[in-house]
């Protein structure tokens, strides 16, 4: 959670000085060709971000640990291939994606063309980096993800779009550099990744006996019925949460695309927060749901979705309240980007009080419908986008993500309650909700009509952390000192 949180307060620093350095168009070509780079990079994973921690962790406790490098070699080799393809279409690609997300500024297609081409070369070692990470969590390492992942690739990102940014006192300040600058930490993290694959595997290696032709050969095909759903909705996924920047610069501009990316920043901090519980809770809760042991596998997501209330919340709530603060800090350009601010983080209350419910529902085995759920969201968000943004610009893109949200965190709810018997709806989650809507919605609202925003946000803040102290129990809190105990003795 720490390491989230520190990826995530990068990104926000990173998305601060693109926006206050380039233009806001410049800005906008920028966002939108990240997110062209996140989405090829997501559909070259195949899903295996899920299936190389789902596949080893249920092989390790049915007591079949000797089809460990069977399962890793079955996983691994396609993405390196598929990774290589994907990049050079991406390279093709450029001039015509560029013309597409800049149709009403084609003064910088040269520009956004060239940082396309930059970002594409990047693109196997971002898919290389995230499924040598994944394997290591398969074996319930987090130290590498944190380390490599969440600290050094978002420092260096950090140091180098920084740099970047001095740079442009002296040199006009150029996309191409920045997308580079943006880019480039992949290829340290990317070594040292492989290097912690291959240590996580050589030593928890089993001495066993060697698996079978049939037994690899089965693994093979169970392995990729399973991933094969997930490959196609980690990208719908990937989707959801990118695919707007491109539509509002399509059917909107670059400047609104840009208003649209900085009101929406603060969604990556919740992002980061579930995608760090969730890494740390999948092994465990597959383990779990592989022996049946429905009665811990609820325990898990509970306590999570508890711990992802408790810390996503209070940000969710700040936001809406320091909303036109907030924004003006990227430049006076954006305090337009105030509703887009206020819708998004009314669906993010819901899709946090839901938890990772996807994740709940892939190690559950049920991939398939995690599919059709992601891909439902996807053409809500999709439908509204092309009916909202010509009318309504960076607002309308913020409408259809809010119901795709909704859509894609209480279908998925639905179907693992009635398939596992699962919910998230603990004592830790009430006591959570509660508690961060007492201090951080209920408390600014009355106090701060009164008194102004800061001195209720100054009692706000105590009374938080005095709260959680007293419902520590109740949070579930208590793991962590139970967990220092061990560490000492």
């Amino acid at each position: 959670m720490a390491g989230s949180a520190l990826a995530g307060g990068t990104g926000v620093l990173v998305t601060w000085i693109v926006a206050r350095t380039l233009g806001a168009e410049e800005a906008g070509a920028f966002f939108a060709a990240t997110a062209a780079f996140v989405l090829a990079g997501g559909l070259a994973k195949l899903g295996t971000h899920t299936g190389l921690v789902y596949w080893p962790a249920r092989l390790r406790a049915t007591g079949r640990s000797h089809l460990l490098g069977a399962c890793l070699r079955t996983g691994i080799p396609p993405v390196a291939g598929f990774s290589l393809v994907l990049a050079g279409a991406m390279w093709l690609a450029a001039p015509e994606i560029a013309r597409l997300t800049a149709t009403e500024s084609p003064h910088i297609a040269a520009g956004h063309t060239a940082g396309l081409r930059v970002l594409a070369v990047f693109l196997p070692l971002q898919a290389l980096t995230d499924v040598l990470l994944t394997v290591t969590r398969g074996y319930r390492i987090m130290r590498p993800t944190v380390l490599l992942d969440r600290v050094l690739r978002s420092v260096l990102q950090l140091l180098a779009v920084s740099a970047a940014g001095v740079a442009t006192l002296w040199v006009t300040a150029s996309l191409p550099m920045f997308a580079l600058a943006w880019a480039a930490p992949y290829l340290p993290v990317a070594i040292l990744a492989g290097w912690a694959a291959r240590r996580a595997y050589t030593g928890n290696r089993p001495a066993g006996p060697t698996a079978e032709r049939a037994e690899r050969r089965r693994l093979r095909r169970d392995f990729w019925i399973f991933t094969g759903p997930r490959a196609v909705a980690a990208v719908a996924q990937l989707a959801l949460q990118r695919v707007d920047v491109l539509l509002v610069a399509a059917l909107g501009g670059l400047a609104p695309a840009a208003i649209y990316a900085v009101a929406g920043r603060f969604v990556v901090l919740i992002q980061f927060a579930n995608q760090g519980l969730s890494q740390s809770v999948q092994p465990r809760l597959a383990e779990a749901l592989s022996t049946g042991d429905r009665q811990a596998a609820n325990r898990l997501y509970q306590t999570a979705t508890g711990w992802l209330v408790l810390v996503t919340w209070p940000i969710n709530l700040l936001v809406i309240a320091c909303a036109p603060y907030y924004l003006r800090i990227f430049g006076d350009d954006y305090a337009a980007g105030r509703p887009v601010v206020l819708v998004l983080a009314a669906a993010m209350l819901v899709a946090t009080g839901c938890g990772m419910v996807d994740m709940v529902l892939a190690m559950a085995g049920r991939t398939s419908l995690n599919l059709g759920n992601v891909l439902a969201a996807l053409a809500v968000m999709i439908g509204l986008d092309l009916l909202l943004i010509p009318r309504a610009g960076a607002l309308g893109a913020a409408a259809g993500l809010a119901c795709a949200v909704v859509v894609n965190n209480l279908l998925p709810l639905a179907q693992v309650y009635r398939s596992t018997g699962l919910h998230p709806f603990g004592t830790g989650t009430r006591a959570a909700a509660l508690l961060s809507l007492g201090c951080f919605g209920l408390l600014p609202a009355v106090a701060g009509a009164l008194t102004g925003l800061l001195p209720a946000l100054a009692v706000a803040v105590p009374a938080y952390c005095a709260g959680a102290w007293l419902l520590r129990r109740e949070l579930g809190l208590a793991a962590f000192a139970r967990r220092s105990q061990l560490e000492e003795s």
